[in-house]
C-alpha cells in the first residue's frame, strides 16, 4: 500500500485516514483516481462519501449514481450494527477488505458485485453465534468470513491449533478471493498450464482435505509448497500461492512508497539485498520483484527479532513456489493486459 498525499497541504496521508493529521481537512479516497480528495458540497460533480462512511467503516467516495462505493457494494451480509462486539469486528473486516479491493483494482482484475452480475463476487460476514455451520471460505463467488476471525485472541488460538505460522484477516481475504479468481482466469485454453504446475484439480476435494487433516502434509512438502495447507489439494495450492503473491506485491509497494533502499557495507549482507525496492505494479520481471521482497522480508524479520517479536513473514519460499508465483504474475500480465 503506497502512502498518499493530502490535496490541501501535501502532507502524507494513510489509507484509512478520514482527515489530514496535519491540516485537519476532511478527506476521502477516490478509487478511480487512486488518490485522496476533499469532499465537495452539493451539485452534479460533488465528491460524495459512501453510505458506510456514516458507520465509520469506509472512507471511499462513490459516483453520483451510487450510495455505496465499489468495495462496500460487494457486501451481501453484514453484522448487526446494534451489537457493539459485532460492530467492532465489522470495522476490522472492512479495513482488511478495502485493502484487498484496492489491490485487486491495482492489478486491473474485474471487481463486480454478485448482486448484479452472475459471475461477480459477494462478501458475507457471519457470526458463529447465529449460524453454527458458518465457516470462513468461498463458494460460487461468495466469500464468507467469520466475525471471530477479527478477534485477535481467538485467531491466535486457531493459528496454534492449526499449526499455522501466519493467520491474519488480510490473509483470509487474499486466500479466499484467490478461489474466486481461479474460476475467472482459467478455461480450456490455459487449464493445462495450471495443471502442469499446481496439479490436477479434478481430484476429489473432500477426500483430499480429509486426508490432509487426518495424516498431515506429505514428506518434503516444504520443497514444493508455500504452506502445509497448500499441499492438501491443487485448489488450495493455488489459493495459498495467490495470497502470497498479493502479500509480496503489497508489502513491496509500501517499501517503494517509502523509498526503501539498501546500501550495506558488509559484502555478505550485500548478497541479501537490492539497491532499491521497486514498484511491483509497474515491474514486469517477477524475479526483480521477488529479489526486492526477499531483501525487504529479511531486513523486516531481523528488525522484529531485535524487538523479540515474531517474523512478519515467517516463510521460506522454495524454488518451486517461486515458479508458481512467477506463473501467477505472468498470467495476470497476459490475461488482464
Amino acid at each position: 500500500m503506497k502512502i498518499f498525499e493530502c490535496p490541501n497541504c501535501n502532507a502524507p496521508v494513510f489509507f484509512e485516514n478520514t482527515t489530514c493529521q496535519y491540516c485537519n481537512t476532511n478527506l476521502g479516497y477516490n478509487p478511480l483516481l487512486e488518490k485522496f480528495e476533499i469532499p465537495n458540497g452539493s451539485g452534479a460533480n460533488a465528491a460524495k462519501y459512501c453510505a458506510n462512511h456514516h458507520w465509520g467503516v469506509c472512507n471511499w467516495f462513490v459516483d453520483t449514481n451510487s450510495d455505496y462505493c465499489i468495495a462496500c457494494s460487494l457486501n451481501r451480509i453484514v453484522p448487526d450494527r446494534s451489537q457493539v462486539d459485532y460492530f467492532g469486528k465489522w470495522q476490522k473486516l472492512e479495513n482488511a477488505k478495502h485493502r484487498l479491493i484496492y489491490q485487486l483494482l491495482k492489478l486491473k482484475l474485474p471487481v463486480k458485485s454478485k448482486m448484479i452480475h452472475d459471475n461477480g463476487v459477494a462478501f458475507d460476514f457471519l457470526s458463529e453465534n447465529n449460524d453454527k455451520k458458518a465457516v470462513t471460505g468461498h463458494a460460487h463467488g461468495v466469500v464468507t468470513i467469520i466475525l471471530n476471525e477479527a478477534d485477535s485472541v481467538n485467531r491466535e488460538q486457531i493459528r496454534k491449533q492449526m499449526d499455522e505460522p501466519y493467520r491474519t484477516l488480510i490473509g483470509h481475504f487474499r486466500h479466499e478471493i484467490g478461489h474466486y479468481y481461479w474460476t475467472l482466469l482459467f478455461n480450456d485454453s490455459n487449464m493445462e498450464s495450471y495443471r502442469n504446475l499446481f496439479g490436477n484439480e479434478r481430484l476429489d476435494y473432500g477426500k483430499a482435505l480429509e486426508n490432509h487433516y487426518k495424516n498431515g502434509p506429505p514428506n518434503g512438502w516444504h520443497q514444493n509448497f508455500i504452506s502445509q495447507y497448500a499441499s492438501s489439494h491443487p485448489w488450495e495450492d493455488w489459493a495459498e500461492t495467490w495470497a502470497h503473491y498479493l502479500h509480496i506485491m503489497d508489502t513491496l509497494q509500501t517499501a517503494n512508497s517509502f523509498g526503501v533502499c539498501f546500501d550495506p557495507e558488509a559484502p555478505y549482507v550485500q548478497q541479501l539485498v537490492v539497491d532499491r525496492c521497486v514498484d511491483p505494479y509497474i515491474t514486469h520481471d517477477f524475479q526483480e520483484i521477488f529479489k526486492g521482497s526477499v531483501a525487504l522480508t529479511c531486513s523486516s524479520n531481523s528488525l522484529n527479532r531485535s524487538m523479540g517479536l515474531p517474523d512478519i513473514y515467517p516463510f521460506v519460499v522454495p524454488g518451486k513456489v517461486v515458479e508458481k508465483l512467477t506463473f501467477i504474475h505472468n498470467l495476470l500480465k497476459t490475461e488482464i493486459s
